[in-house]
């Protein structure tokens, strides 16, 4: 998603508007619009990497597993969704979600009957979870991005759009083979002497 966010993309002890990493705001919108959980994990999974000493690592992380297990629970992957969605539950407890804006009380009480549904072995349909977002001005402006980008806040999964059902089998990988192989070609010719 092509969104001109103003706020600069960097870690900061303290979490305002004018803070908030672009990729979170992104993460939100997508999470909340687009519905793409795939581009939600690649988006705060780039800044993950990028910041590593962010003072919110692991609660970056956190987002990024929830979007990969409502991922994988939308395709149908129950065991997939299980792990992932467990490990954001962790993460997410202990994370202090408010200096993010968020509802960590409200979102756990999501999770957690999910989770307990997912490891039953009754058959589940799948359901949006929405992030309860506690800051009037964070949620403006996740709101205020969306008519832009004329998106539809808090709109629903398609279940049939196979584009984001299976996103991670239709993206253009070309850049990440390409990087895989220079780095082998790398590692070869080190381990040779060259």
């Amino acid at each position: 998603m092509n969104v001109n966010i103003k706020e600069q993309d960097r870690p900061s002890e303290e979490y305002d508007m004018k803070a908030f990493p672009n990729a979170y705001l992104l993460y939100l919108i997508e999470f909340h619009a687009t519905r793409d959980f795939f581009e939600c994990h690649e988006l705060l999974e780039e800044y993950w990497k990028e910041y590593p000493e962010d003072p919110l690592t692991e609660t970056w992380l956190g987002f990024i597993q929830l979007a990969v297990g409502l991922y994988h629970e939308r395709r149908g992957n129950r065991r997939g969704a299980i792990k992932m969605l467990s490990q954001a539950e962790r993460k997410l407890a202990a994370s202090p979600l408010e200096e993010l804006g968020i509802d960590k009380d409200h979102l756990l009480k999501q999770l957690l009957p999910r989770l307990s549904e997912l490891q039953s072995d009754n058959e589940t349909v799948y359901v949006d979870i929405n992030l309860r977002i506690t800051s009037t001005e964070l949620l403006a402006r996740c709101q205020q991005l969306c008519e832009e980008c004329n998106l539809l806040w808090e709109k629903p999964s398609s279940l049939v759009d196979e584009n984001i059902i299976h996103r991670h089998l239709r993206r253009d990988r070309s850049e990440v083979i390409a990087a895989r192989l220079k780095a082998f070609e790398a590692k070869k010719r080190e381990r040779s002497g060259l």
